[in-house]
């Protein structure tokens, strides 16, 4: 049953809207902006218009009945509308309404429903629609005309139709049975099919054709083969070779697909005019694929015994890495004495990532690794890359395309099978470009990399046997998915003994050199290489202690005076005074600790193990001030560690004879000394309840204590993380007691055995533990309550 409305008018000039239609409205016409204001001034949620045709001055007689999706300005500038054609209607007598425009009373025209006859016609029209779009190239419209089922909206929709004159589409507005308008649709499609068949023809005939390109293209090929029989009459053929590519294409050694790809690009190059930009293109992407060593592989060395010495001698512990590397050189020599190939697309290629502080030798391991193995050493620098097309290279189309720094690795190194050093690979971003982390997943996994398809290159590379070492500071910033593709190789840092041994064996001779120096002329005593690890550089890896030698020989030499022998105690005259107290007299951490509320606790950071102090303090009850503050640029989960530890004290007052009754009336501030550092990571819990413990009893906490690990609500000791750096440290600073968890005690085999001789270390499970060992005798009875 037909409805009336009262819509204000809006007048379409040579244009028609149908229902389901969405278009723009210029509102510089001031009809058209009359029309909008009227329907905004209606005081309808959604403003309604009525959008009739206007043919040579006069209204039709059905209309659309229209909503006012939006009204805003055009990126020109010129204010616009959208409307959304609902429904037809019929077009009545006129009316008053408010505002300019023109009002009239509209009956919406009865929907006719879809019988079998439309649901025929409808795919017949489809089918022509499709064919007349796929002609014109609009393929995106192609899926949404296939999308539409309902036979009334399909025929609705060639109102966006450019081929139908508004007299028809004004026949299809005005026809409310959908197999009416379909008939209609298929008569007119049909005809303008013919005329695009009869376009396709012309155009064809057009291009059989001899045009001017194609002339030129033939006396360019004519000129080319006169001008190499006339160089190979004068015996001139220098150059031939390099200028011919499909002469080098040929000649190479390349892998079937590559030389079918490679060949393709000869072809279009041949036919290529040379004014044109693609030409120079080619010629770059043909001479990167000729100068990658497709079939150029080293012979690995299986001298088992000969690469350990080469390890060895290049580089001071590191058992592990070593290791490794001798058990990879192991399987590859016994695969090959047994005449076993590449399994399944992989041979028996490596991904080792190399954790561990700055300075401890990860970088310069892998030309050790090379050397070891025969192989040729190619570093890829990773640090603050943030581009994606960095590892997987730039599509052709762009100016100035390159491959990926993979792909340049290989073509560096002259081989297929180099070790390839990615390092900091911790140190990758990722923004708008892309992460370059994602792309380095098909890189570093042995399953994919067989198949590698750089973005510029489009063929796929071997990287199979390509041995890649990456290198990171903190594990905890490379991404899960990439992390689990690489074996993870810890170096926790050096003992004070080992880094002599580097300081002798490694650094003092290389730092001799660069500074034009014999061992006859200058002598560092072991005293005083001791004293450099012990007071001058505290540190995890040994990069500072190579600095402070080659700042003694850079003296050395200005002096003029050779020959020298530097001792421990000539160290001062050098370098100054020790940036560290010796650890033979009163250590840092007992100094620290002698007041109530602060303790000693072990920490992991980006430079290695390092020593944590905690201070907790007491607020005057005068003050009022109640609740918990915490300093020192902590994270959120070291936060929680403080109130978990609070937590506990308060629940347990009583049975560990602490006064927590004060902290009702008093506020709690917990400070975390070097500030200017983020701090995060569950491990200072026990730390935290110990100093919190000692504030709260008044009894100190010894000197030559530190400790590590998280804590519970109930009390438990919970495992943590990174117990050799955090031992080390501990060692450094010459702490002689160290407490950690029961379940991290199978980590002290990673410990070495001269570290653990000289650290008294208890596994401790529980806090009343940690608070019996880590807490001194009260010699006086104080109260915070007092």
């Amino acid at each position: 049953m037909s409805e009336s409305l009262i819509l204000p008018v809006l007048p379409l000039d040579d244009a028609v809207v149908l229902p389901g239609m969405v278009v723009p409205l210029d509102l510089s016409d001031s009809e058209v902006r009359a029309a909008i204001d009227a329907a905004q001034a209606s005081g309808l949620n959604k403003p309604q218009v009525l959008l009739v045709p206007r043919i040579d001055g006069r209204y039709g007689a059905v209309g659309v009945q229209a909503v006012v999706e939006q009204v805003g300005r055009l990126p020109g500038g010129e204010p616009a509308a959208v409307v959304r054609g609902v429904t037809r209607v019929r077009v009545g007598t006129g009316t008053t309404g408010p505002g300019a425009a023109l009002w009239v009373e509209v009956s919406t025209v009865d929907v006719i429903a879809a019988g079998e006859r439309a649901q025929e016609l409808a795919k017949e029209y489809k089918a022509l629609a499709t064919t007349i779009l796929q002609k014109r190239g609009a393929w995106q419209v192609v899926d949404q005309v296939n999308q539409i089922d309902d036979p009334s909206v399909l025929a609705d929709s060639s109102g966006y139709t450019p081929w139908l004159t508004t007299a028809q589409k004004v026949e299809l507005l005005e026809a409310a049975d959908p197999a009416d308008r379909l008939a209609r649709l298929i008569e007119w499609s049909r005809e303008h099919l013919a005329e695009l068949d009869v376009a396709e023809t012309i155009r064809k005939d057009v291009q059989e054709g001899m045009d001017k390109q194609q002339r030129e293209f033939l006396l360019r090929q004519q000129l080319a083969a006169v001008r190499k029989e006339l160089k190979e009459l004068n015996g001139d053929t220098a150059g031939t070779e390099e200028e011919d590519y499909r002469a080098r294409v040929e000649a190479a050694d390349l892998p079937g697909k590559v030389r079918e790809a490679a060949l393709k690009e000869v072809d279009k190059l041949e036919r290529t005019s040379d004014q044109s930009p693609e030409t120079g293109w080619i010629r770059t992407w043909l001479d990167t694929v000729l100068d990658i060593p497709w079939n150029e592989r080293t012979e690995d060395t299986y001298d088992i015994t000969g690469a350990r010495e080469v390890l060895d001698a290049d580089h001071t512990g590191l058992s592990d890495v070593k290791d490794r590397i001798i058990e990879h050189l192991a399987v590859r020599k016994r695969r090959q004495d047994k005449g076993l190939g590449v399994v399944g697309g992989r041979r028996s290629g490596a991904v080792l990532a190399l954790a561990g502080p700055p300075g401890v030798g990860k970088t310069s391991l892998g030309e050790s690794v090379a050397r070891s193995m025969g192989r040729k050493f190619v570093r890829v620098a990773l640090g603050g890359v943030r581009d994606e097309a960095e590892i997987r290279g730039h599509r052709r189309t762009y100016v100035g395309a390159l491959p990926g720094r993979i792909v340049r690795a290989i073509r560096e190194a002259g081989s297929m099978n180099p070790v390839v050093l990615l390092d900091e690979v911790d140190k990758v971003g990722a923004d708008y470009r892309g992460d370059p982390t994602a792309a380095l997943l098909e890189v570093l996994d042995p399953a994919q990399n067989h198949t590698f398809r750089d973005h510029y290159l489009e063929v796929e590379l071997d990287l199979s046997d390509v041995l890649f070492l990456a290198t990171a500071n903190v594990l905890e910033a490379i991404p899960g998915p990439l992390l689990d593709r690489m074996e993870i190789v810890t170096l926790d840092g050096y003992t004070e003994d080992e880094k002599v041994a580097i300081a002798r064996d490694h650094l003092l001779p290389r730092q001799l050199d660069l500074a034009g120096l014999t061992a006859e002329e200058v002598a560092v005593k072991e005293d005083a290489l001791r004293r450099l690890a012990a007071e001058y550089t505290r540190e995890a890896g040994v990069r500072s202690l190579e600095r402070s030698i080659a700042r003694i020989l850079r003296k050395v030499t200005a002096a003029d005076e050779l020959p020298v022998t530097v001792g421990a105690d000539e160290l001062v005259g050098y370098l100054g005074r020790p940036r560290f107290v010796p650890e033979s007299s009163l250590p840092e951490a007992t100094q620290r600790t002698s007041v109530p509320g602060v303790a000693t606790g072990l920490a992991v950071t980006g430079a290695g193990g390092d020593v944590l102090y905690v201070e907790a303090s007491l607020a005057d009850p005068e003050t009022g001030e109640t609740g918990l503050t915490l300093t020192g640029q902590l994270g959120e989960v070291m936060k929680e560690s403080a109130k978990i530890a609070l937590s506990y004290l308060r629940s347990h007052g009583a049975e560990l004879e602490l006064p927590v009754t004060a902290l009702k009336d008093r506020s709690v501030h917990v400070h975390f000394p070097a500030g200017a550092v983020p701090k995060d990571g569950p491990s200072a819990g026990v730390t935290l309840t110990t100093a919190l413990a000692s504030l709260l009893s008044g009894r100190l906490v010894r000197g030559d204590v530190a400790m590590t690990g998280e804590i519970s609500l109930t009390g438990r000791v919970l495992p943590i993380g990174g117990v050799k750096q955090k031992l080390l440290a501990a060692h450094r600073a010459g702490i002689t007691t160290v407490l950690i968890p029961a379940r991290n005690e199978p980590d002290l085999d990673d410990v070495p055995q001269e570290v653990r001789d000289e650290l008294t270390i208890h596994p401790v499970s529980d806090v009343r533990e940690v608070l019996d060992i880590a807490l001194a005798p009260a010699q006086v009875a104080t109260t915070v309550a007092a």
